[in-house]
């Protein structure tokens, strides 16, 4: 499995100072990360807070463990 790189608070850290007025091309180049990068994140993250960030991998967690749940059920039945 792929490890990460960033945690949620240094995405929406990251995310922090573009709004405070820094540009992306040298968020990029500061962090090591492309812009295609920094955009996904700002895609997932953007206008969240440290809480609402870990809240949302939370509910990804239990939505994988649900879902792997109910496949097995499936395998099951059939």
């Amino acid at each position: 499995m792929k490890r990460k790189r960033f945690t949620e608070e240094q995405i929406i850290a990251v995310l922090k100072e573009h709004e405070a007025g820094a540009k992306t091309a040298d968020l990029a180049r500061k962090h090591g990360i492309s812009e295609a990068t920094f955009y996904n994140w700002k895609a997932k993250f953007g206008g969240m807070d440290v809480s609402e960030a870990r809240r949302l991998k939370a509910l990804e967690d239990e939505n994988a463990k649900l879902k792997k749940l109910l496949a097995e059920q499936m395998l099951d039945a059939a």
